[in-house]
C-alpha cells in the first residue's frame, strides 16, 4: 500500500471562506488569488470552489495559460505584471489584465504592437517598498499610461505592508489618497488582513474630499483567507474570522515506541522521558514538507486528540507524544490517524496557523511547502 501521508482539500471550506471575505466587502468585486499554485492547494483542485469569484489573480503567465485553459472567461490578474516584453504578446491573446509597477512596464507598453488595447493596474509604492512607483512618481506614469493607444484603461492599485500589526495601514492609505486624488479609474488596496480588519472603513479620494467609498474600493484581493488561515494570527484566529480549513494533512502511525525514564527520542536526543511514556512515530518529515525546526511542543491530532511533537523532525518521520491519548482511555496504536493541521475524521481542529506560530514562521510557508511526493485529493 502507498505511505499513508495524504492532502485533502476541501472545496466547500474554500466556498465558504471566499463568501466570507465577499461578505466583508459586499459592494466590491473580488479577486480570488491563486498565484503559488493557489496557495499549494492547486489551481486545478480549487478552481471549481472559487469560480464564484469576480477574477482570478496570480503571478505569472503560466499560472494564467492554467486558469483559462479551465475555460474561464473573466478577469484574470497579473500580480507582478510582465517580466519582458514579449510577455505582453500572450497577456494581448489571453485577454489578461496586468499590473504596472516601473516604467521598464510602460516602455514595454509602448513598444508593443497589439489590436486590443491593454487593461493595466498601475502601482503605487505607499510604503512597501517592495514594487510601484512612488508617490512622486506616481501621477507622471499614470500620464505616460494615458497617452498609450495601448493602454484601455487603467486602474488603481496599492499593497499594506503592515496590515496584520498593529501599525496599521493608515498611513499608506493617506498616501494612496493623495497619489490618486481625481485620479479616474477602479481601486483596489485591500489583500486578506485588510479587508477583513478594515475593509470597511471610509476611504477619501483626495484629502479632505468627502467619504464616498469604503476602503474595500472596486476589487479586493482574498489571499490566504480563502485558504482558511487567518491574517493577522495570534491577534485573532481563523475561527474568530469565522474560517474554515481548506487544506488537511494527515498521515498515520506506523509504529509504537515504549520509553522509560531517561530515554531519549530522534536525532540529537533532544527530548528525554521524565517517566514510563509511549510515543508514536508518524509517517511524515520534512521531505513532505513538515518544518525541520517545528521544536517539542508543536501541536498535532492523534486519533483526534490534541498532543504534541517530540524530538527532532527527520526526513520522513516525527515522533508525538502519546501520554495524553493514554490519559484519556483512548485507543490509538499503528494505523490511528495523524493530523498535522486541518480536521480529523472525529470533527478536531488543527489550524495551520497554530502549527506555524509554533515553527516560528507562518501558514503561508508550510501551505505553499508541501511536497509533491505528498499524494493530493478532494473531499466529497
Amino acid at each position: 500500500m502507498p505511505r499513508p501521508i495524504l492532502a485533502t482539500v476541501h472545496p466547500d471550506a474554500l466556498r465558504h471562506n471566499l463568501q466570507r471575505t465577499r461578505d466583508s466587502a459586499p459592494d466590491a468585486r473580488v479577486w480570488a488569488v491563486v498565484k503559488a499554485n493557489a496557495y499549494g492547494h492547486g489551481i486545478e483542485r480549487t478552481f471549481d470552489a472559487l469560480r464564484s469569484a469576480d477574477g482570478f489573480a496570480l503571478l505569472d503567465l503560466a499560472e494564467a495559460e492554467r486558469i483559462r485553459a479551465l475555460d474561464w472567461r473573466g478577469p484574470v490578474l497579473l500580480l507582478e505584471g510582465v517580466f519582458e516584453p514579449r510577455d505582453l504578446e500572450l497577456c494581448s491573446r489571453l485577454h489578461l489584465w496586468h499590473t504596472v509597477h516601473c516604467s521598464e512596464q510602460i516602455d514595454w507598453l509602448a513598444a508593443h504592437k497589439t489590436q486590443l488595447p491593454h487593461r493595466v493596474f498601475l502601482k503605487l509604492n505607499s510604503g512597501m517598498n517592495r514594487l510601484g512607483f512612488s508617490p512622486t512618481a506616481f501621477r507622471a506614469a499614470w500620464a505616460r499610461l494615458n497617452a498609450l493607444p495601448q493602454v484601455e484603461e487603467i486602474s488603481l492599485m496599492t499593497h499594506f505592508s503592515d496590515a496584520d500589526g498593529p501599525r496599521g495601514i493608515a498611513h499608506q492609505v493617506a498616501a494612496f489618497e493623495a497619489a490618486t486624488a481625481d485620479l479616474p479609474g477602479e481601486r483596489t488596496l485591500c489583500n486578506s488582513a485588510a479587508l477583513l480588519r478594515f475593509g470597511r472603513q471610509p476611504l477619501r479620494v483626495g484629502p479632505g474630499a468627502p467619504a464616498t467609498e469604503t476602503l474595500s474600493a472596486d476589487w479586493v484581493r482574498s489571499g490566504i483567507a480563502t485558504y482558511g488561515s487567518a491574517p493577522d494570527h495570534p491577534r485573532r484566529t481563523a475561527a474568530d474570522w469565522g474560517l474554515q480549513p481548506a487544506m488537511t494533512l494527515s498521515s498515520r502511525l506506523i509504529a509504537v515506541q515504549q520509553l522509560q525514564a531517561g530515554d531519549t527520542v530522534g536525532y540529537g536526543s533532544t527530548f528525554t522521558a521524565q517517566g514510563p511514556q509511549r510515543i508514536g512515530v508518524v509517517a511524515c518529515g520534512y521531505a513532505d514538507g513538515y518544518p525541520r525546526h517545528a521544536p517539542t511542543g508543536t501541536p498535532v491530532l492523534v486519533a483526534g486528540v490534541r498532543t504534541r511533537v517530540v524530538g527532532r523532525v527527520s526526513m520522513d518521520m516525527i515522533t508525538v507524544d502519546l501520554a495524553p491519548l493514554d490519559a484519556l482511555g483512548v485507543a490509538c496504536g499503528v494505523g490511528s490517524e495523524v493530523v498535522l493541521w486541518g480536521v480529523s475524521a472525529s470533527g478536531a481542529v488543527l489550524p495551520v496557523d497554530e502549527v506555524a506560530a509554533a515553527a516560528g514562521t507562518i501558514s503561508y510557508e508550510l501551505l505553499c511547502a508541501v511536497a509533491p511526493r505528498v499524494p493530493f485529493q478532494s473531499s466529497p
